[in-house]
C-alpha cells in the first residue's frame, strides 16, 4: 500500500513517513507541484495527500489535472487555511476529503483509511449497517427485513452517510456532496433531511445511525459488522 505525499514542509514529510511506516503504509513525497502530479500519474500509489500552497503548480492545478488522468485517485487536500470557502473550493474541485494544519496523525489515519476502504469497493452494488441494508442498483432500502421508502434526496444523502461510517462530515461537505453545490450558510436543509432519515430509520431502543457533532455536523455511526458486497 503506497501513499503519495505532495508537501514542501519537511518536517511534516519526516513525521508523516515514520506515522504510516508504523502502520504498515509506504510513502514516497515529492515538495513541488510539477514531481506531484508526475508522481500521482505514473506512480502506482493507492491514495495521495496534497497540500494548497505548493511551490510550481499550486494544489489547486495539480488536483485539477489529477483528476483529468486518474479520477477515481482518492485525494485528501493539506491547508493551512480554515475558512469554509476554500474547503468547499478544494471538494468542488474534486478532492475526496480535506484536513486543515495543524491536524493530529490519528486523525489523518483514520481518514486515510476511509478513502482507501472506498477506493477498493467502487463498483459495489449494495451496503449494509447492521440489519440496514441499501441495493444502489434498485434503489430499495430495508431495516429488519422491512422496506423503507425514501425519496431520491433521502437516498442520495444516506447513501453518502454509509460510504464515509465514522467520519464527522459538515454540514457544507454534506452539501456539497448531495446537493451538488453551495447553499447559502444558513440554510437548515441538511438538518431537515437528516431529521427525515432518522425518523424512518432509527428503531426505539436502538442506537442511532446518525449522530450529531455539536458545532460540527453528523457522523453515520453504523453496528459492528458493516461491509458492502
Amino acid at each position: 500500500m503506497q501513499i503519495l505525499m505532495v508537501e514542501d514542509e519537511p518536517q511534516i514529510v519526516r513525521m508523516l513517513v515514520r506515522g504510516f511506516a508504523a502502520h504498515g503504509y509506504r510513502c514516497i513525497s515529492a515538495d513541488n507541484g510539477q514531481d506531484g502530479l508526475r508522481m500521482a500519474v505514473e506512480e502506482d500509489v493507492e491514495v495521495v495527500l496534497l497540500d494548497i500552497m505548493l511551490p510550481g503548480l499550486s494544489g489547486d492545478e495539480v488536483l485539477r489535472r489529477i483528476r483529468l488522468r486518474k479520477p477515481n485517485l482518492p485525494v485528501l487536500m493539506l491547508t493551512a487555511r480554515d475558512e469554509t470557502r476554500h474547503k468547499v473550493l478544494a471538494l468542488n474541485s474534486g478532492a475526496d476529503d480535506y484536513l486543515t494544519k495543524p491536524f493530529s496523525f490519528d486523525e489523518l489515519l483514520a481518514r486515510v483509511r476511509v478513502l482507501l476502504r472506498r477506493a477498493n469497493q467502487p463498483q459495489a452494488s449494495k451496503l449494509a449497517a447492521g440489519d440496514l441494508k441499501v441495493d444502489l442498483l434498485s434503489r430499495r432500502v430495508e431495516r429488519d427485513g422491512k422496506r423503507i421508502e425514501l425519496s431520491s434526496r433521502e437516498f442520495a444523502l444516506l447513501e453518502y452517510f454509509m460510504r464515509h461510517p465514522h467520519q464527522v462530515l459538515s454540514r457544507q461537505q454534506i452539501l456539497s456532496a448531495v446537493w451538488d453545490y453551495a447553499f447559502d450558510p444558513g440554510t437548515n436543509v441538511v438538518n431537515v433531511y437528516v431529521n427525515y432519515l432518522r425518523n424512518k430509520l432509527d428503531r426505539p431502543g436502538v442506537p442511532p445511525l446518525i449522530a450529531t457533532v455539536r458545532g460540527t455536523g453528523y457522523r453515520f455511526d453504523p453496528p459492528k459488522g458493516t461491509k458492502s458486497d
